[in-house]
């Protein structure tokens, strides 16, 4: 240890060794103690007091002698213990060969987990890529302005929700729609396969993607995602529990299948529904087949229109469009199929005006007379109207008041109007 005599020191000891101490005791005590830095001691009373690094608060001028230890020493102290070193044995070659194991194992572990934990993000973005792509794309020929945010599925997952195609819904022009099931039968779904995939078919697809896929509204059918895989092209749609309005109002037998409070609020939704895609849109959609066939109700009794296979999208900024005649016969504006000129909203606002009329009446658009001709709804409730007595529009056992009827007739007749036919926001306040 090196001493230095006259010093003094301001710092508190973390240990006494005791009065009446040697030089030589004192420096050993120290030398003994491997949390010992250096002790002072008191020439006159022979007080040693040890101190702990760091050393500080030490200045010359003073009766205490320093002694530092030093790395000199001649039996320097293990770590961990007090006693002079003469036991100690070195560490062996074998320990120090596993601790260097134990490390780079520990290392090697921790660079596998970083090392996964990117992988995995990364696989979860190129997963999310591509689903954005294909919803991008869904269906050649859609433009990525057109995409719409839905779920691509598997041709496989669809044929094993619909148990392989085996309980039919209904039969379009196109193809058929199945009922299905996702995640193990909990989420019940329409499944919509085109089975003739010509030209015509390939056009369905798109439009239905293109119009649908971006809508969110209570009174729309929910598209949730498709399947464009090979020639296969399906479409999934939230199933609909309570079939169309056409089975509820001809296939109900002879008692009357909805009263008049519940049909009045499936006219309103049904305009909601056409108000949306008419208003609300960045680019308006004209369905161009609104009839009971179309119109779906769910399980709360909630009407929302279904099938935009033969809908038309409109520019942003366009407001008509000339094109093929499209619909179903008895629920076409005349515009279409006389030839009249460009086609807008309103040709949906005129079938809307059709279908108004049967859900009100509970009877078909044209009907048989007994001389074999065929006759409009519109024009056997019109005369009714003109005499006065448009009740005989509804069932006789009905309590409802005739000015509410006439109403119906009314928006009925101004939706048929090709000057000034009023927009479905207009039709439901007449309601």
């Amino acid at each position: 240890m090196l001493a230095t005599p006259n010093m003094s020191w301001a710092d508190t000891p973390y240990e006494v060794v005791g009065a009446g101490t040697s030089a030589a005791d004192c420096q050993t005590a120290c030398i003994n103690d491997c949390f010992c830095a250096a002790v002072l001691r008191d020439a006159n009373e022979g007080t040693c007091t040890k101190q702990q690094l760091p050393l500080r608060y030490g200045r010359a001028g003073g009766g205490y002698t320093l002694s530092v230890k030093t790395g000199g020493a001649a039996n320097p102290p293990a770590l961990g213990g007090r006693g002079t070193g003469t036991n100690n044995k070195p560490v062996g070659r074998a320990t120090i060969i596993s601790l260097v194991c134990i490390g780079i194992l520990a290392f090697v572990a921790l660079s596998a987990f970083i090392a996964s934990v990117c992988l995995l993000r990364v696989n979860r973005s190129i997963v999310r890529r591509h689903v954005a792509l294909a919803n991008a794309h869904a269906g050649e020929g859609l433009e990525e302005e057109e995409a719409a945010p839905l779920r691509s599925y598997t041709y496989q997952e669809l044929e094993h929700a619909t148990y392989c195609f085996r309980d039919p819904l209904g039969r379009g022009a196109f193809g058929t729609v199945f009922k299905g099931a996702l995640r193990n039968g909990e989420k019940a779904i329409a499944v919509k396969r085109l089975e003739k995939l010509v030209e015509d078919g390939e056009r369905e697809f798109q439009r239905e993607v293109r119009a649908i896929g971006r809508t969110s509204h209570r009174n729309l059918v929910r598209l949730l995602g498709f399947c464009h895989e090979g020639a296969n092209r399906l479409l999934g749609y939230e199933f609909m529990s309570n079939g169309s309005v056409a089975d509820l109002l001809f296939k109900g037998g002879a008692s009357l299948p909805l009263a008049w409070p519940d049909r009045l609020g499936i006219a309103l939704d049904v305009a909601r529904g056409l108000h949306y895609l008419h208003n609300e849109l960045d680019s308006r959609v004209i369905h161009c087949d609104v009839k009971p066939q179309n119109i779906l109700m769910d399980a709360a009794g909630t009407a929302k229109i279904a099938d935009f296979g033969l809908a038309k999208l409109l520019q942003p900024d366009q407001t008509r469009t000339f094109t093929g005649v499209r619909g179903t016969r008895g629920y076409l504006a005349p515009e279409w199929y006389r030839g009249a000129g460009p086609v807008t909203v309103k040709a949906d606002v005129y079938s809307y005006g059709v279908v108004l009329l049967e859900i009100v009446t509970c009877r078909r658009s044209m009907e048989m007379e007994e001389a074999g001709e065929e006759r409009t709804l519109m024009e056997l409730v019109y005369e009714w109207l003109l005499r006065g007595d448009v009740k005989k529009a509804i069932n006789s056992d009905e309590m409802v008041d005739a000015a509410a009827v006439e109403r119906v007739v009314k928006v009925r007749i101004w939706c048929a109007i090709r000057v000034h036919i009023p927009d479905m926001a207009t039709s439901s306040i007449n309601l």
